[in-house]
């Protein structure tokens, strides 16, 4: 019964396991056919797309193919015609010279005029490009000069001859203007002008700008700018918003282009943000006053307007500086009788245009060694002052007679610097930005096959994902297929373990009752436990009483030996082994159909067949055979295997006195009564023990009754024994 539930058990629980596991693989795979679905149509619909689109994209490469082709035409007649122009323009500023020098002459002040000043400057020739100065009564000095500006002139007539410069800067060549002469000429007005009457600065940047956004469709431009001086031979960033201590120094780059470190250069896109900076450059300069100019420049400005361009059809790439440069006056410290700082500032002035003159000089005469390092003027400007640049030189002069020496220096020092001849002007390729094309040149090549290389990858994973799809349709097939075995198989599970369900209650109500006939019995072998044990307990203490009788009978036969009848004692003692094993045999068989028969009435029906089938008559013979054995007298270790040892001691000293006899056989314990079982009876009367003997042999009456007593409760003991017995056997 308790296997059966075990294994009953272990199958509920397998079923509740195999269900569970059957209805998760299930689910598992639901979920993974759901999932593959929207793959599927996911793919399909990108396989779909893709191939929709072969067909536009073949019409648009070859739109594509034919507008690059247009374009390509266009770009080269375009590249050509802007050679030619290029050409064309360069050629005719070199017949003009690289170096052009233009005089200016101012009109006389108001201190001039009424000091009664006379012009010594004669403009009849000047449309010629001639200019006389009167040295004497009769004598006249000639210089000729590429323009000569009257006072009547204009700040937008001295700008004209200029304007072609802007051009060749937005082209990529260096260009350098710049203003010299006397102190109080009006070079500072000439480059900076007023508000209202703006200078070749301004109007410079200005063009500039004007030709950048006329530009702006084929070129890029990056335009900075930066406002320094140079004062005693040191150079200043008038654009620093603080002071440093930090000299700045001029410096060589690696492609053999001069700049100055830590120097600030301020982006600028329009003129208004150009005019902002000039006007803080103009506002830092150190000026002076002397006995020439109340408002005298004491060192030299210098603004340098660096352009970068990028032609946007074949991606060449220019960067040009422009050099506008207001250059401190020129004096004799005789005439001007400065001492202290503008002493010390005079002398650095005309040190440093006269490392200007040197250098001038120099090139006039194609020396091969350049003083450009003699001053931080010229180191400045040997970018703009060699043969790669176009230079444009403003003299500026005074017509009074005062200062005819000075105006006669000055003009002797244009003079010098028209001579010079320069080679052709250079463009200036920016050869960092060209590396840094040819780097992304390299890169975008890098990147094209790297692209073509994952279009080849993304057709391949197109085919590979049409085979997937194909392998995911059959795979889909299949499991569905799966799906439905298996879901065929749950049918065939859930109808099992429905069945298993019944027969589980089944044998549940059978365990149940099982259960309860084993309470019942377990409850009536209890109570026949209890029962045996009583009857043990007394069974015990009456044999105690039999073995202190046997001890005494033995006492009194071995005083009365020779007195006793041996044979009628043995016969005697046979006699009473034989009767109460008669009378025990007939209680055990008469107490076994007895219990048979209550037990067999307790039996269920279902269970009386089975019963009557298992227990065979010698079942109950071996029983009777136990009952027998469990009623007789411990042989060993007991007064009474002693005394029956003694009796036969007896038998055999008797048997040889008389030369022949019969042996003695075992006397029982319940021969004997007990006395205290005798005095406790009512009507029972003392027997003295040293008579018991003679009583005995002489009165067998008394001696069955006792005898009757002890077979019935031997019988009875030999009943509850046997039941005992067949209980557990059971």
């Amino acid at each position: 019964m308790g296997l059966q539930e075990i294994k009953l058990k272990d199958a509920i629980s397998m079923r509740d396991h195999e269900k569970k596991s059957f209805v998760k693989a299930i689910n598992e795979l639901g979920k993974n056919i759901e999932i593959m679905k929207l793959e599927q149509t996911k793919l399909s619909r990108d396989a779909h797309e893709c191939a929709n689109l072969i067909p536009d994209m073949d019409k648009m490469l070859s739109a594509i193919q034919t507008q690059v082709t247009k374009f390509e035409d266009l770009k080269q007649k375009y590249n050509e015609e802007v050679a030619k122009r290029k050409k064309l323009y360069n050629q005719v500023e070199e017949a003009k010279g690289n170096i052009r020098v233009f005089c200016r002459c101012r009109p006389l002040d108001k201190h001039e005029v009424s000091a009664g000043h006379t012009m010594v400057v004669d403009f009849s020739a000047s449309k010629d490009g001639d200019l006389g100065i009167v040295t004497g009564s009769s004598t006249k000095k000639l210089y000729r000069f590429d323009r000569i500006y009257t006072p009547n002139d204009g700040q937008v007539d001295v700008f004209a001859d200029a304007s072609p410069m802007v051009i060749s800067v937005l082209d990529g060549y260096n260009v350098c203007i710049f203003a010299y002469g006397q102190t109080g000429t009006g070079k500072t007005f000439t480059m900076e002008g007023t508000e209202k009457n703006r200078g070749v600065n301004y109007r410079t940047l200005e063009a500039l700008f004007d030709t950048v956004e006329e530009r702006k469709d084929t070129f890029s431009f990056n335009i900075s700018i930066c406002v320094l001086e140079v004062y005693n031979e040191q150079i200043r960033d008038l654009l620093a918003t603080s002071r440093t201590t930090k000299k700045l120094e001029v410096r060589q780059a690696s492609e053999g282009a001069h700049h100055v470190p830590g120097i600030v250069e301020a982006k600028v896109e329009s003129i208004r943000e150009v005019w902002n900076a000039l006007q803080a450059g103009s506002n830092a300069r150190a000026v002076g006053s002397n006995n020439v100019n109340e408002h005298s420049s004491r060192s030299h400005c210098m603004i340098c307007i660096t352009v970068k361009s990028k032609n946007l059809l074949n991606g060449e790439c220019t960067k040009s500086k422009l050099w506008l440069v207001d250059l401190a006056g020129s004096e004799k410290l005789a005439k001007t009788n400065v001492q202290g700082d503008r002493l010390k500032e005079a002398q650095n002035i005309n040190r440093s245009l006269s490392a200007l003159g040197d250098v001038i000089s120099a090139l006039a005469s194609k020396s091969t060694h350049i003083p450009y390092r003699n001053s931080k003027l010229t180191h400045l400007l040997q970018d703009s002052l060699g043969g790669d640049s176009k230079t444009v030189m403003y003299v500026q002069i005074s017509p009074s007679e005062h200062d005819m020496s000075e105006t006669l220096s000055s003009l002797n020092f244009a003079t010098r610097v028209r001579g010079v001849e320069l080679g052709p002007a250079k463009k200036q390729i920016d050869y960092s930005e060209l590396q840094k094309l040819k780097s992304s040149l390299d890169k975008a090549k890098q990147d094209l096959r790297l692209k073509d290389e994952a279009i080849k990858k993304l057709e391949e994973n197109y085919q590979s994902l049409e085979i997937k799809i194909k392998c995911k349709d059959q795979m889909h097939k299949n499991q569905q297929d799966q799906v439905d075995d298996v879901t065929g198989q749950l049918e065939l599970k859930t109808q099992l373990c429905k069945q298993l369900e019944k027969q589980t209650s089944q044998l549940s109500d059978e365990v149940k009752e099982k259960q309860d006939m084993c309470s019942t019995l377990q409850k009536r072998v209890i109570e026949l436990e209890n029962k045996l044990k009583e009857r043990t307990q007394m069974f015990e203490h009456k044999l105690s009483i039999s073995e202190e009788k046997i001890k005494k009978l033995e006492y009194i036969l071995e005083r009365q030996d020779g007195q006793v009848d041996s044979q009628m004692l043995n016969q005697k003692i046979k006699e009473f082994e034989e009767k109460p094993l008669q009378q025990v045999e007939q209680l055990d068989f008469s107490a076994q159909t007895q219990s048979f028969s209550s037990e067999r009435s307790q039996i269920a029906p279902s269970e009386r067949k089975t019963w009557s089938t298992q227990t065979p008559v010698g079942v109950m013979t071996h029983n009777r055979r136990i009952l027998k054995s469990s009623n007789r007298l411990p042989s060993h270790g007991s007064a009474l295997v002693r005394g029956t040892e003694s009796l036969r001691e007896l038998r055999r000293k008797h048997d040889a006195h008389n030369r022949g006899g019969v042996e003695n056989t075992f006397i029982p314990p319940s021969v004997i009564s007990d006395p205290s079982v005798d005095e406790k009876r009512p009507g029972a009367r003392r027997v003295d023990p040293s008579k018991a003997f003679a009583r005995l042999t002489r009165s067998g009456k008394s001696f069955a009754v006792t005898r009757n007593k002890i077979n019935i409760e031997q019988a009875q003991r030999v009943k509850e024994r046997d039941v005992n017995t067949r209980v557990w056997s059971r």
